[in-house]
């Protein structure tokens, strides 16, 4: 296989254990270790503490697959497939679904893998570009131009990264009906659903719309536990999920055996977990609106309807690159100028899940006021 540089993750190399203000990470602020115990029930305490280091299922604890299919309508545990976070689930579908004659249309601007991984398996691919003059909406007559006949996936990503973009309820029914007819699957990177701003906004998961739907999820986004690195797959299409599980004794075999128990205690307090996710967001969000309604002279933004990541525009000449290299050094504040998604227009992610987003913002402000100087 031969893939380019992930540049979204060489940036963050060179600059996320540096910088003292993450102002774009695309995740919720961490769990403490001793929070999450505290969450836990009986049985996830003694699962803990009786807990042996050795290998675990290969599918994933069966006990943390019941808790993961108990996320969708309809799905069964033996319907969910554990991975080493998102990445290896992106990573091992599209091996498993796509090669040399294939298919595949992909959002965009988007996460890399989910476009680079399925041109490194031969399969031809096409971008779908979200455009911020719509809203950066999905476009379903757009999308009908790009498929084919050999079009075998349609890959999403809503709440989407890094916009913040969601559609409604009919252009969502029509992207599976569309999908439908051309016998494609349609892969959606879900791991920012449950972070809609209003619940009644969120939108019926791939796994429970189609067959051919299949949702990818994982403990690092709504559920503040990135450094658990649980992933999952939901899909009902029995003879690829069994494809998925014999490819992963390639890559990691299984998880990690704290990991998985810690994830089963956070998914038995769901509901505790995810409202401390939703009440950063609320906060952060007044913080910028009131924020960008000042600095309306330099920033453009499609306030996000969803997830942890908006896709604002910096006005003028300056380029965004630049602007991102000189207040990361000036004031420590980290940006992710959209050129890592090889996307133009001068766009940056920001990100929303972090508590002390409002001192970030203040230093980003400071160096704004430098910058007519």
């Amino acid at each position: 296989m031969r893939i380019p540089d992930f540049k979204l993750e060489r940036y963050f190399a060179k600059w996320e254990f540096n910088a003292p203000y993450l102002l774009c990470s695309s995740d919720i602020e961490g769990w403490r270790m001793s929070d999450v115990l505290a969450l836990a029930d009986a049985d996830g305490r003694e699962r803990w503490e009786r807990l042996s280091l050795g290998y675990t299922e290969t599918a994933g604890l069966p006990a943390l697959r019941e808790e993961l299919a108990k996320l969708y309508r309809g799905v069964g545990p033996e319907q969910v497939l554990t991975f080493a976070g998102a990445q290896e689930a992106i990573f091992i579908l599209m091996n498993v679904l796509l090669g040399p004659g294939d298919h595949a249309v992909v959002t965009w601007p988007g996460y890399q893998s989910l476009y680079e991984v399925a041109r490194a398996t031969g399969a031809e691919v096409s971008l779908l570009r979200l455009r911020e003059e719509d809203g950066w909406k999905l476009d379903l007559e757009a999308l009908k131009r790009e498929l084919r006949p050999n079009t075998k996936l349609v890959v999403t990503n809503f709440p989407h990264n890094p916009t913040g973009a969601l559609p409604d309820a009919e252009t969502w029914k029509g992207l599976f009906a569309l999908a439908e007819e051309r016998g494609a699957y349609v892969f959606v990177d879900e791991v920012y659903r449950l972070l809609e701003y209003d619940p009644r906004d969120t939108l019926p998961a791939a796994v429970e719309l189609s067959e051919r739907g299949l949702s990818l999820g994982v403990m690092s986004k709504a559920f503040g536990l990135a450094g658990l690195r649980v992933g999952w797959l939901a899909i009902r299409d029995a003879a690829l999920l069994a494809r998925c599980v014999a490819f992963k004794d390639y890559t990691t075999i299984s998880n990690s055996a704290p990991s998985e128990v810690l994830s089963l205690i956070a998914l038995r307090a769901k509901e505790r977990v995810l409202a401390r996710s939703r009440d950063i967001l609320a906060r952060n969000l007044a913080v910028l609106d009131d924020f960008f309604a000042r600095r309306a002279d330099l920033f453009r933004w499609v306030r996000p309807k969803a997830g942890s990541v908006a896709f604002p525009k910096l006005l003028g000449s300056l380029p965004v690159a630049e602007f991102c290299q000189r207040l990361v050094e000036k004031e420590g504040v980290l940006l992710l100028p959209g050129d890592v998604y090889d996307f133009p227009g001068n766009h940056f992610r920001l990100g929303l899940g972090r508590t002390n987003m409002p001192d970030a913002l203040a230093r980003l402000e400071r160096f704004c006021e430098t910058l007519g100087r």
